[in-house]
């Protein structure tokens, strides 16, 4: 058993739990478990490349965002457990079918087996970028540990007040966390960097996801990254928001974000200056962009 699992403060939660015996917010125990892994063409296009990137999700979460599209894994639970030897094979199996990347989703309540699975994986001849894509939620203490392992970051920035991650995400100071784990991020990285093709090899990508009634939220986080970080970040301002809960407690988040709103924020984020942008058209709202998961892995189901 990983030290880090024995009294577990991995991520801003802190609960302090051992995990052989108990479970914390997460709900994670020591043993990786994976929702899927495949190539994704859904990603941000420097990220997607041609073939697709190589995307492993991982099942639980240390947020509880009541709109989360991946509800199957980070809430429910689904998925299968793999060794730290068999996600150093998906690894390079991924490499083999010409992913573009090596794409990490929501994987920092395992990352002790992750740090080790990537290590095992370069020695037996991964090349490919990693991307370590996250929700924000993160302590600096624990990017930290990642320095040398990852090129890419693509970490969120969900909300700048703290009654809104309190009520959609149940994160305290969520705000705070985001500013100092991305700020790491960034030091580790630098400037963004691309190959030939386009593809991002080295730098950070920050997603943020507008959601409807709450614009003035998005304006601000979109102002502190523009006059943090200008041109070293890379900013992906998405319109994806689907209602997962109908009817739910919230009734401004029971509905898409409308046309005319995400106008309004990328007439924003144009008018303070942002030029290094990813925007998205209205099509992404589909639940057919929202994965399917299994417990069953797939070596198996092929028999």
């Amino acid at each position: 058993m990983w030290n880090e699992f024995k009294k577990c403060t991995l991520c801003p939660r802190n609960c302090g739990v051992n995990r052989e015996k108990e479970k914390g917010v997460c709900q994670a125990g020591e043993t990786m478990k994976i929702g899927c892994y495949r190539l994704h063409l859904w990603e941000e296009p420097c990220i997607t490349g041609k073939y697709g990137s190589g995307t492993i999700f991982f099942t639980y979460c240390n947020l509880q965002c009541i709109f989360c599209q991946n509800q199957q894994i980070s809430q429910k639970q689904v998925g299968y457990e793999i060794s730290v030897e068999r996600f150093a094979e998906i690894c390079l199996e991924l490499q083999e079918k010409k992913a573009t990347n090596i794409n990490l989703v929501t994987p920092t309540h395992f990352l002790p087996p992750i740090i080790e699975g990537l290590k095992l994986a370069k020695k037996q001849g991964l090349k490919i970028p990693v991307v370590y894509n996250t929700s924000g939620y993160e302590k600096k203490e624990t990017i930290k540990k990642l320095e040398g392992l990852i090129d890419i970051y693509l970490p969120d920035f969900k909300y700048w007040e703290e009654e809104l991650s309190q009520k959609f995400s149940k994160g305290k100071n969520y705000r705070h966390y985001a500013i100092e784990s991305i700020k790491e991020m960034v030091r580790q990285t630098g400037t963004p960097r691309f190959d030939k093709e386009g593809n991002l090899v080295r730098g950070v990508i920050v997603r943020h996801l507008v959601l409807p009634n709450h614009l003035d939220d998005s304006k601000k986080i979109l102002s502190y990254l523009h006059e943090t970080y200008r041109e070293q970040v890379i900013l992906s301002i998405m319109n994806q928001y689907t209602p997962m809960c109908p009817n739910s407690i919230y009734p401004e988040l029971n509905r898409t974000l409308s046309e005319e709103e995400y106008n309004e924020i990328i007439d924003y984020a144009l008018d303070i200056g942002i030029t290094q942008a990813y925007m998205q058209e209205g099509e992404t709202q589909k639940e057919s962009f929202i994965p399917e998961f299994s417990s069953i892995p797939p070596e198996k189901e092929r028999r």
